[in-house]
């Protein structure tokens, strides 16, 4: 599916940084000297010298290798493959303070992450993550009448407008090929334009 990154609404940025954000997550060792990759990466947030916290400890990354979709890095204090290989599955966590500034129009994945999603007052379900796709990001739909997860492209011509504050983002059903998979809801005042302004990745 093809397409320009989404932009929401202008001016309705969020305010806050989060304590801490998601880089990734500790994947298999690379190699003897403690590196390894990372999964569900956030590229902007794996720099050389960012201070991360891996397992409740506070370290550094002291180096960046790979590939942008399968990073390698290394830990100060994780010098072998053993190490590496213990911190598997953990969460690599970046302090909010430290992180990337975001601009007016960009969101944190946590702020996408638990929103509805809608096309006018038919349902599709909640958004349960973020992920990474080779041409842009999607977000991962946890359908409301089950089965299935469904990927939503962050592209102009599916989202047609993203408001976090009110837990929503609506979408163009037809175009995503899913007409008829929403379900009616209650309670959701039907919003009739489309938003601008670049949707950043929740990095």
């Amino acid at each position: 599916m093809t397409g320009e990154p989404v932009e929401p609404e202008t001016g309705t940025a969020a305010e806050h940084v989060p304590e801490s954000v998601p880089a990734g997550r500790v994947g298999r060792p690379h190699g003897l000297d403690g590196s390894f990759y990372v999964t569900r990466p956030r590229i902007r947030l794996l720099t050389l010298g960012a201070a991360v916290t891996v397992a409740g400890r506070e370290t550094t990354i002291v180096r960046r290798a790979g590939t942008e979709q399968r990073p390698i890095v290394r830990l100060e204090g994780i010098e072998d493959r053993t190490a590496a290989e213990e911190l598997r599955g953990t969460e690599l966590l970046i302090g909010g303070g430290d992180a990337p500034a975001l601009g007016e129009e960009e969101w944190w994945a946590h702020e996408l992450e638990g929103c509805e999603v809608l096309d006018g007052e038919q349902l599709l379900g909640t958004v349960s993550k973020l992920i990474e796709l080779p041409s842009c990001e999607a977000l991962e739909v946890r359908p409301a009448g089950g089965g299935e997860v469904v990927l939503v492209p962050l592209v102009k011509d599916a989202i047609r407008r993203v408001t976090p504050a009110q837990r929503r983002i609506e979408v163009d059903l037809e175009f995503l090929g899913l007409s008829g998979r929403g379900e009616a809801s209650k309670g959701h005042d039907q919003q009739g334009h489309r938003g601008h302004g670049e949707l950043g990745g929740g990095t």
